[in-house]
């Protein structure tokens, strides 16, 4: 950390010292889980070290986690397991294993992602679960495991499968990408994509110029699927399956191998089975005083800011010419 960082993180920990509302405290230690320096260095970042503004975002995040009970949120399971399991099914994620470095490994299924086996709040309500998990439980783990601070991921995007029917997500992702980039900023070192289609290419030389210089530098689009790019950073267990192979494509099946899911995606993964019975657990333990409820959670879309809606328009614009060339 450089002396002009080393500043603007004491200067900012100051203004964090002054916030009286103890609800707003207690969500902050829910944030930075005992690593503060890193955390405020996170918005720091994201706010290209601007006190300021990276206090206004901090502020703001702390605001929106307590006016939608993020703090409880993994107290908040969803029920039935079929639902659960449908969602699981339709929307792509999940950790692969760890990086050489000891970083978690989350392998995100873009192009076969069809969020079509419930509403948009249970997506969200999914997706702001497991980065609470990745934060409070996969990423102190990992801490102890290396015995200094872990507070990053690698993610992995696999492209294979995407098409222009992708344009009916783009309302959903645009909300699940403003929730992290406002609330969960910084939390990825490298982003790789792989098994990328010729619409994926089309899009990119589009949206590329748009991004930030910091972000450019964080993505890498690798050939194929990227098996030996990746295996320099990462062992061969911590793979996803649709890197282990050339074409062996991704999809949501359960890929069993030795007994064993392969599948990150899976319910049936020891990932999802370790968060499907954490939040279990969590919300038993709730249950003494307030029974578990059926329906999903209603959490409030944050706006994105500009360079958000500037990418995403463009990617509207081009995915509908895309689909007025096919047409033609």
């Amino acid at each position: 950390m450089g002396t002009t960082s080393e500043e603007a993180v004491k200067q900012l920990r100051t203004l964090m010292e002054d916030v009286d509302d103890e609800s707003l405290r207690e969500s902050y230690r829910n944030v930075h889980q005992g690593y503060p320096t890193e955390t405020l260095l996170r918005f720091l970042k994201a706010r290209d070290y601007n006190v300021h503004k990276a206090h206004k975002m901090l502020l703001d995040c702390l605001e929106w986690r307590t006016q939608n009970e993020i703090d409880n949120i993994l107290t908040k399971p969803i029920v039935p397991v079929e639902l659960y399991r449908g969602i699981r099914d339709s929307q792509l994620v999940g950790l692969s294993g760890y990086s050489k470095e000891g970083l978690p490994v989350i392998a995100i299924g873009v192009g076969l992602s069809t969020y079509d086996k419930a509403s948009v709040h249970y997506y969200i309500q999914s997706h702001i679960q497991m980065n609470e998990y990745r934060d409070r439980v996969v990423l102190p783990s990992a801490t102890k495991k290396q015995g200094r601070p872990i507070c990053t991921c690698l993610k992995i995007l696999d492209m294979s499968g995407l098409k222009l029917s992708a344009l009916s997500q783009i309302k959903l992702m645009t909300a699940i990408t403003t929730i992290d980039d406002l609330n969960y900023p910084e939390k990825t070192d490298t982003y790789y994509i792989v098994n990328v289609p010729y619409i994926f290419s089309a899009c990119w030389k589009t949206i590329k110029p748009l991004l930030q210089e910091r972000t450019k530098k964080k993505i890498q689009v690798l050939k194929g699927c990227g098996k030996d790019e990746l295996l320099k950073v990462m062992d061969y267990e911590s793979l996803p399956h649709f890197c282990r192979r050339e074409g062996s494509g991704s999809g949501s099946g359960r890929h069993i191998s030795e007994g064993t899911v392969d599948s990150c995606f899976s319910l049936d993964h020891y990932f999802h089975q370790e968060l499907y019975n954490y939040v279990h657990q969590q919300a038993l333990v709730k249950a003494s005083s307030a029974p578990i409820r059926h329906g999903s959670v209603h959490v409030r879309f944050p706006e994105p800011d500009t360079e958000g809606t500037k990418i995403f328009d463009s990617l509207e614009s081009e995915f509908q010419k895309l689909g007025n060339d096919q047409k033609a």
